[in-house]
């Protein structure tokens, strides 16, 4: 039975067995319509859920199961298993998904001193540290067991004990808490840990967009829960929607890809001191199209608003698996559906977007706090309810700076937890882990 509570008042249940079976399935090319996986109305209802089978779908959120070899699957899971019990992980960037056609043929010297052969194959006798992110419904405990198994891991934190790191993961920054360059399996990783609620938020509210962002890029998801699977659907068609504001009538899939995969890079201290690779953004997209229509289409296909102009070519087997096509892509600029667009972005973000234009529109500050409580996501009986842009989502979306707008409070999200996590590195892998990987960043910044 699939029970819809609001989001306030879900009380998250323990989690599910370790390792249970929810992992990859092998997606096929989908030809234009109304995916079935998708039922209409599911995001109006906030579900709680104690099973996989509570979906609303028996094929929802699969397109979130991107695919890798068995091999090397079974290699990051048996990572996995080094840690104490999590409720939810994934594992992403250049390590998992390359990120360049030549990283991905490159024979370079490997980082893992003695890694399973499946991660020397898939990463193409070359090798660069993997990315993990835990989720575990109580981070104290989690590092009280981590530091009795792996005190080595963290830096001087971790002689503070557990309370002291749980407080510095959730205090400050984005709720994250990194172990940089850790053997694990004779692999070298580096892993975040985060509370389930920290991340539930993130994907639900984009908070910070630290975890919601990831999550936008092909991640390979290897420990599942099934209420962050809905979650982070939403978070996956509220990019979308997102992109579309910024974007115009008539664009390319790399464009919109793009713009999914530059969101979280707005006002990231990274990019704008050069220790990221400019052309990060092109090159993730440029070689994991297939993976994001695997990730994106069947979302496309669910919105009103939204088409491809060559129908004819989506309706064609394997089409998804050709990395030479970027088919255009239109979409419908009418005010009224772009006032939907806009009431469905996730609540945190959306409330800053509003803020933007309050100043803008000189809204008195009564007015303008009625006009909130009027737009919220649930009534006084605690009701989801249906999302349908109102007067004021209506007359923000006929202003033409609407993407300037959503551009300002995309940075205002990003750049405050960015930067603070950003330097809370310094304590959680300490200065020296924290030097060699800016200095990593950097150089692989000017050879790219």
């Amino acid at each position: 039975m699939y029970r819809y509570r609001p989001l306030s008042r879900i009380l998250w249940q323990r989690p599910l067995p370790s390792f249970n079976r929810r992992f990859i399935s092998t997606q096929t090319s989908k030809a234009p319509h109304q995916d079935q996986s998708l039922p209409p109305g599911w995001e109006d209802e906030a579900p709680s859920l104690t099973d996989f089978t509570e979906l609303p779908h028996k094929d929802f959120g699969k397109n979130q199961l991107v695919h890798t070899n068995e091999e090397f699957k079974r290699s990051l899971r048996g990572i996995l298993r080094q840690f104490p019990p999590i409720t939810y992980a994934f594992a992403y960037g250049s390590g998992v998904f390359s990120q360049s056609a030549a990283t991905a043929t490159r024979s370079t010297q490997s980082p893992h001193p003695n890694p399973p052969e499946a991660v020397l194959n898939w990463q193409k006798g070359g090798g660069k540290m993997i990315d993990f992110v835990l989720t575990s419904k109580f981070s104290q405990h989690f590092h009280s067991l981590n530091l009795r198994e792996h005190r080595d891991h963290y830096s001087f934190l971790g002689s503070l004990g557990s309370g002291v790191v749980s407080h510095v993961q959730e205090a400050y920054g984005a709720g994250a808490y990194f172990n940089p360059y850790v053997i694990v399996n004779g692999t070298m990783i580096k892993y975040a840990v985060v509370n389930f609620d920290t991340l539930l938020r993130d994907l639900t509210n984009w908070d910070t967009l630290y975890f919601a962002g990831r999550l936008h890029k092909p991640c390979k998801i290897l420990f599942e829960e099934p209420n962050i699977r809905v979650a982070n659907q939403r978070n996956l068609i509220s990019a979308v929607r997102c992109s579309l504001l910024l974007l115009p009538p008539t664009f390319t899939e790399k464009e919109l890809y793009s713009t999914i995969t530059g969101l979280s890079y707005q006002g990231d201290p990274r990019m704008q001191y050069g220790s990221e690779n400019p052309k990060k953004i092109d090159n993730i997209v440029t070689n994991q199209i297939q993976n994001f229509r695997y990730l994106y289409h069947d979302l496309i296909m669910s919105l009103p608003n939204i088409q491809y102009t060559d129908v004819q070519q989506t309706a064609k087997s394997g089409w998804m698996e050709d990395t030479n096509l970027d088919l255009k892509i239109t979409q419908d600029m009418d005010p009224e559906r772009r006032a939907n667009m806009v009431r469905r972005l996730p609540k945190s973000f959306r409330e800053k977007v509003y803020f933007l234009y309050q100043r803008k529109f000189g809204i008195p500050g009564r007015e303008y706090k009625a006009m909130l409580e009027a737009s919220k996501d649930e009534d006084d009986k605690g009701s989801v309810r249906k999302q349908v842009g109102g007067a004021f989502d209506k007359r923000i979306a006929a202003e033409k700076d609407l993407p300037q707008m959503v551009t300002k409070a995309i940075n205002q999200t990003v750049k405050w937890p960015s930067t603070v996590q950003s330097l809370k590195g310094l304590l959680t892998g300490g200065p020296q882990r924290s030097w060699r990987y800016l200095q990593e960043k950097r150089e692989k910044a000017k050879t790219k």
